[in-house]
């Protein structure tokens, strides 16, 4: 099993920059692909970005894609979405998950691939 913390939402006017965390816990952090999730007020859960075990590939909706970065760091049971160029719609809850996989190359885009989720944390852009 892992656990997930998530930190470093908060508030930022448009154009601005954040930088999320997600901290893992347990042993076995480099046999999971992550992602990073959210969800507005109303809105579904989507997917915002994707990363395999060893960090070799990524995943980026297409809402995000050139403004937000995805990285891992296995020796640190770390995973980071780098957050630029903000606008009001990203605002939401983030979420990171991980995915259980024997793949170390293998992205997951779908939320229903995710075994484990953690609280999430808010994000709030201001026009």
């Amino acid at each position: 099993q892992v656990q997930l913390e998530e930190s470093g939402g908060g508030l930022v006017q448009a154009g601005g920059s954040l930088r999320l965390s997600c901290a893992a816990s347990g042993r076995t952090f480099g046999r999971y692909a992550m992602g990073w999730f959210r969800q507005a007020p109303g809105k579904e859960r989507e997917t915002v970005s994707a990363i395999s075990r060893g960090g070799g590939r990524t995943y980026y909706a297409d809402s995000v894609k050139g403004r937000f970065t995805i990285s891992r760091d296995n020796a640190k049971n770390m995973v980071y979405l780098q957050m630029n160029s903000l606008k009001p719609e990203d605002t939401a809850v983030y979420y990171c998950a991980a995915a259980s996989t024997v793949s170390t190359n293998t992205y997951y885009s779908n939320r229903l691939s995710y075994n484990y989720w953690g609280q999430g944390t808010q994000v709030t852009v201001s026009s």
